[in-house]
């Protein structure tokens, strides 16, 4: 229970549902989704370039705006850190394949002691000699295992990038958690604390009725009861703020100072249905899954090529002496060959490898299919919870009024002796458990739009930090994709041995004879806008 308006407490959250509605256009308005667009709708300033730029490691003590927290957590997070350099190194993987299509060049040098003896034929030398031998190898055509193992980094980097995007989606989510969290648990503090400091006047004011013999000793206990209650129920209330501002610290790097308004996060959907259709596209996880599906292709085709024959030019070059027994008379060796290596017999080894590599495939191809229908389902979830936790505000703001009103009234019943104390502790009861869920919903209702967005793939650095510094993965794969590398040459031989390859970079469609059917659960999300708040809302007395 508070004295003042039910809703000063709770403006830091309260403000971000009220403001204009932000979901999208109605069909015939709107643009093709595939435009990325920012989510939030905010007239805050521009956040400082230095809060964005990670190469920037100035502490930052306190954090109060929600676009420095998100910039903060996006460039400073060290598992989002982590995720990006294992992609970067995943990138050296396609410099490494094609790498393979050039030419490869060994030298060796030796310096050797040998003795020959024939006692027979009376023949005994010996003596130190040194050659050095030079070999050229570049091969022509492989029938495939140069061009699968291309294709096979080219899969994992896709893999790793959607590895990122999903931790990116989810560091964020978490973030805007604990931020909301945060406010929340303030909120649920602030009015646990004037519960008690009710409860406090009103002990006092019936300590003074105890004694005029106005209430008897029982309805003192029970006021006393209540705030000894109130009192634990505050210090509860502290520690989870203060676990709340410790997982702020965590996800942000920096302390929750007075937190400012979260802007409106927009939904860029208005059915269950585009937002399945929307997921499927964009989602990380069903990204991660087709890469690596098309990962095992690449495997199965390398297992494929071992049974055909490698074409390779081989050239080497020898300088050494004539005689094995000493450095005298040097002698010079050149030689050119075509080197073409037929496998036959393995007793087999490479068939085996095929019927694994197969099986591998089909595994992948099948958890593809799982990673659509898991998507779906955190989908349908997160659209649910959603429009619960939406519908459910206009309800609790009712209440509020309603156990606002009910205790009011009982209260002034209470001093005219129509009500018992324990009536009026058991209204104010109620209306503190209002009160809190009402905080709760609102808070729910907007963690649980980040987490639709974050199910949707929809809740990354492009969508929440426009205008500011984004990590671009692809800006390290141009760095170092030729790198080493004749461009040009590798090119050509990589298109001869794509030949027997076939298509590598298509998903495989699915099989999942569930994934056309409509959606079961999950109708419109309601309105957008938390009841109009009235500033004369009753108070506690």
């Amino acid at each position: 229970m508070i004295r003042a308006s039910k809703y000063s407490v709770l403006f830091p959250l309260i403000a971000a549902m009220t403001a204009q509605p932000v979901l999208s256009a109605p069909p015939e308005q709107q643009t093709d989704t595939a435009t990325p667009s920012p989510l939030l709708v905010s007239d805050e300033p521009s956040l400082p370039e230095s809060l964005a730029d990670p190469r920037d490691l100035t502490p930052v003590e306190t954090v109060s705006n929600f676009a420095d927290a998100l910039a903060l957590s996006y460039s400073r997070n060290p598992r989002l850190l982590a995720e990006r350099a294992q992609t970067r190194s995943a990138d050296n993987q396609l410099p490494a394949a094609r790498g393979a299509y050039g030419p490869h060049l060994d030298v060796r040098a030796r310096h050797s002691y040998q003795r020959d003896r024939a006692p027979g034929l009376f023949f005994d030398d010996q003596g130190f000699s040194t050659t050095a031998e030079a070999v050229l190898v570049q091969p022509v055509h492989t029938f495939g295992r140069l061009r699968s193992a291309e294709e096979g980094a080219l899969a994992r980097i896709s893999f790793s990038r959607a590895s990122l995007r999903y931790v990116e989606n989810q560091t964020l989510l978490d973030t805007i958690n604990s931020y909301v969290a945060v406010q929340r648990d303030e909120a649920l503090v602030a009015i646990t604390r004037e519960n008690v400091e009710l409860l406090e006047r009103q002990l006092s004011d019936n300590r003074e009725r105890f004694r005029v013999r106005e209430i008897t000793s029982t309805d003192l206990q029970q006021i006393q009861t209540r705030v000894e209650f109130g009192r634990a129920q505050l210090l509860d209330a502290e520690g989870t703020l203060a676990a709340s501002r410790s997982t702020f610290l965590r996800m942000v790097g920096a302390n929750a100072g007075k937190l400012d308004t979260a802007p409106r996060l927009m939904v860029p959907v208005s059915t269950l249905d585009e937002a399945q259709v929307l997921a499927e596209r964009d989602s990380p996880l069903i990204a991660a899954a087709e890469a690596r599906e098309r990962n095992a292709r690449a495997s199965t085709a390398a297992a494929q090529a071992e049974f055909f024959p490698e074409v390779a030019l081989q050239g080497t070059g020898e300088y050494g002496t004539i005689s094995p027994y000493r450095n005298t008379g040097r002698t010079t060796r050149l030689v050119g060959e075509v080197v073409v290596t037929v496998p036959l017999i393995d007793s087999g080894v490479r068939l085996a490898k095929l019927r694994a590599a197969r099986e591998t495939e089909d595994a992948e191809w099948r958890l593809a299919d799982d990673a659509r229908r898991e998507t779906r389902d955190q989908v349908n979830s997160a659209w649910n919870r959603l429009a619960a936790s939406r519908q459910s505000i206009t309800h609790y703001s009712a209440a509020v009024d309603a156990a606002q009103l009910a205790y009011d009234g009982a209260a002034v019943q209470e001093r005219a002796g129509a009500r018992t104390t324990l009536d009026v502790l058991d209204l104010a009861r109620d209306l503190l458990t209002v009160k809190r869920s009402y905080i709760q919903a609102i808070a729910d209702e907007y963690v649980g739009r980040a987490t639709l967005l974050a199910s949707l793939g929809h809740l990354e650095g492009d969508d929440l930090l426009p205008g500011k510094w984004l990590y671009d993965p692809e800006t390290n794969l141009k760095r170092v994709k030729y790198r080493g590398n004749f461009p040009p040459f590798s090119s050509i031989l990589s298109a001869l041995d794509g030949v027997t390859v076939g298509d590598m970079r298509s998903n495989k469609p699915s099989r999942d004879p569930s994934r056309g059917l409509p959606s079961a659960a999950g109708g419109a999300l309601g309105p957008d806008i938390v009841p109009p708040i009235s500033a004369t809302a009753p108070a506690s007395r």
